[in-house]
């Protein structure tokens, strides 16, 4: 009775008890208020933006361009030799900006999706963590001796390391189309490498060693995660914490706190400029990949190196050789024919 007393709208204490009324006929009428009902409304959803491909390629070319040569004119022009502080303050940028995005947008949806126990995320998310850790640190020591122009040359030989790993772990069989591939951007890399008038020994050791974290990175992926749903947003958002923490444990050991004595070399805007660049790189690479097909992405991932190599020849005065450029068009070849089609068994 109580729950039928108050769904109604009529108040009690306002109606006329039998006991209160003296004469009650039949031309009296009796007037009872009702409340207007209540109605409840569901809280509009916030639209997904879409970007169109012809703005959203450029956009991402841009960004990828700016961050890397960004990082080299803060490690050589500004004279900031400190990348493993830099990668520790990119990932910590990147761990509260995924965060932010998750409390006020729809491009961090996909959290919701998965589905993250600890058990689960100490066997996975941790030790690809640990692969991506090492991939940035060695790749940004890398710039402190080489030029940008060869890193991104030998950054090629990517696909080869993955067919390798790929190949060991019995995860994709080899067929003839796929060794072509292999020997095609080997002997790109190695007439690039071969071409390099500033070869420096220890630069090439931290970025061939990048190049097989990085790939060990992407096959584990392939393992661990099999079937779900990550793009570069919600990868990030479980990454970036893990690898800030283990980056900045590395970065005491190594560096130790001498970055911070020299942080007036790049200031606070240098600082905040260059980690939301590399941070826009991870969104604008969410809105290429839902417009993109698999040609388009691997046309502009081509047109955005031979950017980034003209843009190091422009702003750093790197040289490059006939030889080198002959050697990085056979690998972009090889490389346009494994992500084309390569990579089918």
């Amino acid at each position: 009775m109580v729950d039928n007393d108050k769904q109604s709208s009529i108040p009690l204490q306002s109606m006329q008890k039998p006991e209160d009324v003296d004469e009650f006929s039949p031309n009296d009428t009796l007037e009872i208020k009702l409340e207007p009902s209540r109605t409840f409304t569901t809280p509009a959803q916030p639209k997904k933006i879409n970007i169109p491909a012809w703005l959203i390629i450029p956009i991402w070319m841009g960004c990828s361009v700016s961050v890397i040569l960004y990082n080299k004119y803060i490690f050589s022009e500004l004279s900031f030799e400190y990348p493993i502080f830099l990668t520790t303050w990119h990932l910590i940028f990147s761990a509260i900006g995924t965060r932010v995005l998750q409390r006020t947008t729809t491009l961090l949806d996909g959290v919701k999706d998965i589905d993250m126990p600890r058990d689960k995320w100490m066997r996975s998310i941790l030790p690809i963590g640990v692969l991506f850790s090492g991939s940035l640190i060695l790749s940004n020591y890398a710039y402190l001796t080489l030029s940008v122009s060869f890193i991104q040359m030998l950054k090629a030989f990517n696909p080869v390391v993955i067919l390798l790993i790929s190949f060991a772990f019995r995860l994709q069989e080899p067929n003839q189309r796929l060794i072509g591939v292999v020997a095609m951007i080997s002997l790109g890399c190695c007439t690039a490498a071969y071409g390099e008038l500033h070869f420096v020994l220890t630069g090439f050791i931290c970025q061939a060693l990048a190049l097989c974290f990085e790939a060990s990175r992407l096959v584990m992926i392939e393992i661990l995660l099999h079937g779900m749903k990550m793009d570069p947003l919600v990868s990030l958002y479980y990454y970036a914490p893990v690898c800030a923490a283990l980056n900045f444990v590395i970065m005491l050991l190594v560096e130790g706190v001498e970055p911070f004595y020299h942080l007036e070399r790049v200031g606070a805007f240098v600082l905040f400029t260059n980690a939301g660049i590399a941070f826009a790189l991870n969104v604008a690479a969410v809105f290429l990949i839902a417009v993109g097909s698999g040609l388009v992405l691997t046309l502009a991932g081509v047109l955005k190196d031979i950017l980034l190599i003209s843009g190091s020849v422009l702003a750093f005065g790197s040289s490059i050789t006939a030889i080198q450029v002959f050697g990085y068009s056979v690998a972009l070849a090889g490389l346009v024919l494994f992500k084309t089609g390569g990579q089918k068994k």
